[in-house]
């Protein structure tokens, strides 16, 4: 059960670091305020750049090591890349992986950029 929970929490901060980035483009086109927060903003690039450099430096991610401990079962498999494989039936090697997370850091990044959070106000 702390295995499923694991799973749970690792699914939620996947979806954070996605559906935020899809959040922010939308935001900015919808005026919407919450995605130009400074704090959301900075946590969700934060999340994206520790994802790319985890991989970047050849580590296996802490969530991913918990739950297969958990469930008693070790792997040299991420958690995206074993979600994609077994929802695509296809097995692609550690490095498009490892691409793809510095892209879409790069893509965040960007969009830090494009759509800045909102400035700070004087207290």
């Amino acid at each position: 059960m702390l295995a499923d929970l694991v799973l749970i929490l690792h699914a939620a901060f996947v979806a954070f670091v996605v559906l935020g980035a899809f959040a922010v483009v939308i935001g900015r086109f919808r005026r919407w305020a919450w995605t130009r927060n400074r704090t959301f903003r900075l946590a969700h690039l934060a999340a994206i750049v520790y994802v790319a450099v985890q991989s970047l430096l050849g580590w296996m991610c802490p969530l991913t090591v918990l739950e297969d401990r958990l469930r008693g079962a070790q792997t040299e498999t991420g958690f995206v890349a074993r979600w994609l494989r077994a929802l695509l039936y296809y097995d692609f090697p550690g490095w498009v992986f490892t691409a793809a997370y510095a892209a879409f850091a790069l893509f965040v990044l960007a969009l830090y950029r494009w759509a800045p959070p909102a400035p700070r106000h004087p207290r």
